[in-house]
C-alpha cells in the first residue's frame, strides 16, 4: 500500500487540519486577548496567570476521557463538539464588562480547555486512520507537520489578538472570533466523515487507563517533559523579563510569539533532523538520545546567567537553544503515541496520553508562580533540570519497548 492517502484520506486529513487550525488560531489569540484585556483592568501577572489554571485542570481530564467518548462515538463528533464549546466559550466572554468577573473568566477557560484537548485529541487520533499501518514513515512527516502547523499558528494567534484588540476592542474580537469559528463549525458538520476512529468494541470506563507498558511509559516522560518547559516559561520567564529587564508588556508577548512560532517550524522540520531522508523511522532510541541533549540545557542557561556580564543576551541564546531541542523531543514523542496506540479505539490510547501532557502543563505552571515567586528564575531551572532527568530515566526504560 501507498505511504500516503488516498484522495479519500487526503479530504479528511485536509478538513481535520483546517479545523485544528482554525481552532488553533482563536485559542492562541483568546489567551493574548485575556491577558492584555486583564493587565490594562489592573490584574497582576500573578493573578492573570491563575485564570488559565481551569484551563490546563480540565485538560487533564478532557483527556482521559474525551478518548473514552471518541472511541464511543467517533472523532468526528468529539471534534466538531470541541469546535462548539469553543464557540460557546468565546461567546460567554460578550456578556457586560461587569460580569467579566475572575470566576466567570476561568469558567470560559475551563470550557476552552475542554474544547482545546477534545480537538486535539480528535485530529492527532484521525491520522492513525486515515493512513495505512505500515506507512511509518508517512505518519511521522504528517504528524509532524500537523503538530509544528499547530504550534505555529499558535504563535500567530497571539498576534491576532493584540491585532484584534487594537483594531476592534475586547468585545469586537471576541465577536469576530466567534462568528468565524462557528461558521467554520457548520461546514465541519458536513464534511467530516462520520464514524471517524468508533471502536468496533464498545470499551468501559475502566478503559480509559493504558494497559499498555510503553505507553504508560511514554506518558510519564511526557509529562515530566512539558512539566520541564513550563515550570520555567510559563509565568516566571515573562516575569522575569518584566521585572528585571523592564521589558514592556507588548515586547513580551511579541518575543514569546516568534518563540512559538519558531519552535513549531523546528517540530514540523523534525522528520529531516531525525534522519527520515535516510529512510530512518524514529523508536525510542531517538528519544533517549534527544532527551539527553535536553538535560544540561537548563543549567547551563542558570551558570550562564549567573556568572556572565550580559545575562539577558544568555537567557534568549538559551532559550532558542531549548526550544529547537524540545521542539524534536516533542515531536519525536507525538509521532510514537500515535504509532504504538492501537488501530480500534487509538483515541483511548492517545487521549490517556495527552492527559499526561495536560498534567505536566498544569505542574509545570503551577510550580512556575509559586516557585518563582518565592526561589526566582534560577530555581525555576533547576527544577526544569530535575524533570528531564526524570524524563531521561523514563525513555531508558522505555528502550526495552523497542521490537
Amino acid at each position: 500500500m501507498s505511504e500516503t492517502f488516498n484522495n479519500s484520506g487526503l479530504r479528511q486529513y485536509l478538513v481535520v487540519t483546517g479545523n485544528y487550525w482554525a481552532f488553533t488560531l482563536t485559542d492562541g489569540a483568546l489567551r493574548m486577548l485575556v491577558v492584555l484585556h486583564f493587565y490594562k483592568l489592573g490584574y497582576s501577572p500573578l493573578a492573570i496567570a491563575s485564570l488559565f489554571l481551569f484551563y490546563e485542570l480540565f485538560g487533564v481530564v478532557t483527556n482521559l476521557v474525551g478518548g473514552w467518548l471518541g472511541a464511543r462515538i467517533g472523532l468526528n463528533k468529539t471534534m466538531n463538539i470541541g469546535l462548539l464549546l469553543q464557540v460557546v466559550a468565546l461567546s460567554m466572554l460578550l456578556v457586560p464588562a461587569s460580569m467579566l468577573t475572575v470566576v466567570w473568566v476561568m469558567a470560559t477557560q475551563a470550557m476552552s480547555g475542554i474544547a482545546k484537548d477534545l480537538n486535539k485529541m480528535s485530529a492527532k487520533s484521525s491520522l492513525k486512520l486515515l493512513l495505512p499501518d505500515e506507512a511509518q514513515g508517512a505518519l511521522y512527516k504528517w504528524i509532524a507537520i500537523l503538530t509544528g502547523s499547530k504550534n505555529a499558528l499558535k504563535g500567530v494567534g497571539f498576534f491576532l489578538g493584540g491585532l484584534l484588540l487594537a483594531q476592534l476592542g475586547f468585545q469586537g474580537a471576541v465577536a469576530s472570533m466567534a462568528a468565524v469559528l462557528a461558521a467554520i463549525w457548520l461546514l465541519s458538520l458536513f464534511l467530516l466523515k462520520k464514524d471517524l476512529g468508533k471502536s468496533k468494541f464498545k470499551p468501559k470506563f475502566k478503559d480509559l487507563f493504558s494497559k499498555s507498558s510503553a505507553i504508560n511509559k511514554l506518558s510519564a516522560a511526557r509529562l515530566f517533559l512539558f512539566g520541564a518547559r513550563d515550570v520555567w516559561f510559563v509565568i516566571a520567564l515573562p516575569l522575569y523579563l518584566a521585572t528585571q529587564f523592564q521589558w514592556s508588556q507588548t515586547s513580551i508577548g511579541s518575543f514569546l510569539a516568534l518563540w512559538v512560532i519558531g519552535y513549531g517550524m523546528v517540530q514540523a522540520l523534525a522528520p529531516a533532523i531525525t534522519g527520515k531522508k535516510a529512510g530512518k523511522v524514529p523508536g525510542a532510541s531517538a528519544v533517549v538520545g534527544w532527551a539527553i541533549a535536553l538535560c544540561a540545557i537548563p543549567l547551563l542557561i542558570s551558570t550562564g546567567m549567573q556568572y556572565s556580564s550580559a545575562p539577558l543576551w544568555v537567557l534568549i541564546g538559551g532559550l532558542m537553544v531549548f526550544g529547537a531541542v524540545f521542539a524534536v523531543n516533542s515531536s519525536l514523542h507525538s509521532y510514537l503515541i500515535v504509532s504504538l496506540a492501537g488501530r480500534d479505539g487509538v483515541s483511548l490510547d492517545v487521549g490517556f496520553y495527552y492527559m499526561a501532557n495536560a498534567m505536566g502543563r498544569l505542574i509545570g505552571t503551577v510550580l512556575s508562580g509559586w516557585v518563582y515567586q518565592a526561589y526566582g528564575l534560577e530555581v525555576c531551572l533547576w527544577i526544569s533540570s530535575v524533570f528531564l532527568m526524570l524524563t531521561l530515566f523514563i525513555s531508558i526504560t522505555l528502550k526495552n519497548e523497542d521490537a
